[in-house]
């Protein structure tokens, strides 16, 4: 069976691209429990365009940008974290911005990903900082019992920090994403198929 939880080092790195490449390579559908924002594209809308799988509904879709516990609180919705149970069979999820940000006032994405037991890939940046913040990641994931599959770099080779966030961290390193430019739905399958090993997500 095929399913992840993909969550990020930080926001607007770049993980909705990998879950659309992981899906659309595995044929898993997708689903975002919780979408903050609905002026733009949505997560969703990126990864039906650049993946083409099936499209689970969100949960919550709330019109403020920001962090879903203040979007939600703004947009005057109450988040059920009791509710937010991944449907079953093949899957991959995404959260929002990084395995800390609060989905409610006293429940973090970290807390749902240590519930739901369904392992996780922390994409991360190679850019400076990356270290840091991916050990951070790492830490509190594994602070809490969430699985942790690997991590998945997104951006230019870095070998060092690539290699060192993997053997400080004591995670898989499961491959790394270029920017891909021009970004469609071709060329990010070409990419994901050269630089990841399919078996690494069965």
């Amino acid at each position: 069976m095929t399913r992840f939880v993909v969550t990020g080092t930080d926001t607007g790195i770049g993980k909705t691209i990998f879950a659309a490449a992981l899906a659309g390579a595995t044929g898993a559908p997708y689903w975002k429990p919780i979408q903050s924002g609905l002026e733009d594209e949505t997560d969703s809308e990126v990864v039906a365009r650049l993946g083409n799988v099936a499209i689970l509904p969100e949960s919550y879709r709330l019109n403020t940008p920001a962090s879903p516990h203040l979007a939600a609180e703004i947009d005057g919705v109450t988040i059920d974290v009791a509710a937010l149970t991944p449907p079953p069979g093949d899957l991959i999820i995404e959260g929002a911005g990084g395995a800390l940000v609060p989905v409610t006032r006293t429940t973090l994405y970290a807390d749902l990903f240590a519930r739901w037991q369904i392992p996780v890939i922390v994409c991360a940046r190679t850019a400076l900082g990356t270290i840091n913040h991916s050990l951070l990641t790492i830490e509190a994931l594994h602070s809490r019992g969430a699985p942790i599959h690997g991590v998945a770099f997104l951006g230019d080779a870095v070998e060092d920090s690539e290699a060192t966030i993997a053997a400080i961290g004591g995670v898989r390193r499961l491959g790394r994403l270029p920017i891909i430019d021009p970004l469609t739905r071709e060329t990010l399958a070409a990419a994901f198929a050269s630089c990841f090993d399919s078996t690494d997500f069965r």
